[in-house]
């Protein structure tokens, strides 16, 4: 009787452990779909541009977007945080490449380091966690991590992924 007493106790006491450990999952976790409009810098006149994100549940993040191919460049990595009540704020970068010179180029030298971007969103969920609005601000540096022309601010409406 003692032992099975014991036993018992030991695991009503993991299980309040574990529950008092457990963390409610934060409502941007998951995969979103937005759409990005640029007010300003080298992006305002595409009127098409969209990007897809996972946010992860331990504050880490990835973006692609409909024009990583052009030119080619990997996805975006950063990470993000709650700020507030349905307020988030994301920071990811990304590489940028050029093409190397024509006659290399046609060779296969392929696309070479540019610099990278850094993006900052600042996300307002909506109150059913379905979707939301933010701002974006958009920086460039260049190969040496000067600051580069071309960046600017968007305005970006995301839908969450769902089935």
């Amino acid at each position: 009787m003692i032992r099975r007493v014991s036993a018992r106790a030991a695991f009503l006491t993991a299980i309040a452990l574990l529950a008092a450990c457990a963390q409610p999952t934060p409502p941007l976790v998951g995969a979103w779909r937005s759409k990005i409009q640029f007010e300003s810098g080298a992006f305002a006149s595409i009127q098409d541009l969209e990007f897809m994100y996972v946010f992860n549940a331990g504050g880490t993040m990835t973006e692609s977007s409909n024009y990583d191919a052009a030119p080619p460049v990997p996805p975006a990595y950063g990470v993000w945080r709650e700020t507030g009540k349905n307020a988030y704020t994301a920071k990811y970068e990304y590489y940028a490449t050029q093409p190397s010179e024509a006659e290399q180029f046609q060779k296969g030298a392929g696309w070479l380091p540019a610099g990278h971007g850094v993006l900052t969103e600042t996300i307002t969920l909506a109150d059913d966690g379905q979707s939301y609005t933010a701002t974006l601000k958009f920086e460039l540096f260049d190969a040496k991590g000067n600051p580069a022309e071309g960046g600017g601010t968007a305005r970006v409406q995301g839908v969450r992924i769902g089935f």
